[in-house]
């Protein structure tokens, strides 16, 4: 389980295609502070992944083909910066919300505007999840826990702030990049439940 807020780095160092998966190595900022073990999930631009080996700063990973066709992981490659979240712990803040690293879908970024000292991002909305991307609801953008700003009928905003631009990948989107979208687990059960 993760909140959402993302107060990582990493940068991919291998990504090796195997089988219909992969093998992934990831030199993640926040080893020293946060102690991972081999067994550990972590959030990696929101994929929850389960740490297969850590050495120092270097988190391996294996990635079944599921996850990399669901997730933009198997878009990135040697060099890529991506968001980095350690799983919550017993009596962690939540400030964001709860996001468990089950990416629903990859939404394409249709554009970056500045706004105010921050940026306004929209994307596509999948069209299967319009009624989770709605206006003041929650939605995890690679990861990130963040508010939808405005819904169009193929499209959702959000407003990004100075420190969500510095702590995180999205300073780097522009249009056209893919992202992965988890929505909201309560709208997920909400809707189950109604059905």
């Amino acid at each position: 389980m993760f909140s959402g807020i993302v107060g990582y780095r990493g940068t991919i160092v291998t990504l090796q295609r195997d089988r219909g998966g992969a093998s992934l190595r990831i030199a993640c900022e926040g080893t020293l502070a946060e102690e991972p073990e081999a067994k550990d999930s972590i959030a990696i631009d929101g994929v929850c992944l389960t740490a297969a080996r850590v050495e120092n700063e270097n988190i391996d990973f294996d990635v079944v083909p599921e996850t990399l066709a669901r997730t933009t992981l198997g878009d990135r490659a040697p060099g890529d910066v991506v968001n980095v979240e350690y799983a919550m712990r017993m009596g962690d803040r939540i400030g964001g919300h709860f996001v468990y690293g089950h990416v629903d879908t990859t939404a394409r970024v249709l554009s970056v505007e500045e706004e105010g000292q921050g940026k306004r991002v929209r994307f596509e909305r999948p069209p299967r999840l319009a009624f989770a991307t709605v206006e003041k609801g929650f939605v995890a953008v690679d990861g990130i826990s963040l508010t939808v700003a405005a819904t169009g009928s193929d499209w959702f905003e959000i407003a990004l702030i100075p420190e969500t631009l510095a702590r995180t990948t999205l300073e780097l989107r522009k249009a056209g990049d893919r992202c992965n979208i988890e929505i909201d687990p309560l709208a997920r059960y909400a809707r189950a439940e109604s059905e």
